[in-house]
């Protein structure tokens, strides 16, 4: 234990856990807001992504068929609700709980809202925590027609998010910007 009363490790253990929160949610962002460069960032080139029967493979293929997916939703929104991490030095391992809505185009608009886990596994690199693999776990499932008048009168008229760079954090938030590469 150091001097400080800290033991030995914990400010590491609690930057790593933070990155690696940051790095979960960052996909999300992402996704929503159809940044697949940003989404790409994320993973390692090696790395390997199995969305159960839709998907398996690497991260330049799914990053294609994330993009292809999405375009049968008018909005999508996934939420990280519960994260546990495991770490040991430039390795961890994650299981996160996610509520995801996707709602398609259209006049006879469907509402799909899902519960669904990842099992992660991550590689730190130069500093820096990316996706070594990830598959998923649907837990539950509904679907629902969209009810359009809930849009009109909720949230004292707020504007609606958009799924790509028209969202409003783009506009409203300047450390929100879309993702390059430097």
């Amino acid at each position: 234990m150091k001097a400080s009363g800290i033991p030995e490790g914990a400010i590491a253990d609690l930057l790593a856990r933070d990155a690696l929160r940051r790095l979960v949610t960052a996909y999300s962002r992402a996704i929503d807001r159809r940044d697949m460069a940003m989404l790409r960032s994320l993973y390692h080139d090696d790395a390997c992504e199995r969305h159960g029967r839709m998907f398996a493979g690497g991260p330049d293929a799914y990053v294609t068929w994330v993009e292809e997916a999405l375009s049968k939703y008018a909005m999508t929104s996934h939420y990280v609700t519960n994260t546990s991490f495991f770490i040991e030095g430039d390795r961890g391992e994650g299981e996160i709980y996610k509520i995801n809505y996707h709602r398609t185009h259209g006049p006879q608009a469907q509402e799909t809202i899902t519960g669904s886990r990842s099992f992660d596994i991550y590689r730190r690199e130069g500093g820096c925590w990316r996706f070594q693999s990830r598959d998923i776990a649907l837990d539950w499932a509904t679907t629902r027609a969209v009810d359009e008048s809930a849009y009109r009168d909720s949230a004292a008229a707020s504007p609606p998010g958009q799924a790509g760079a028209a969202d409003p954090s783009y506009l409203l938030l300047h450390h929100f910007s879309r993702f390059t590469k430097s």
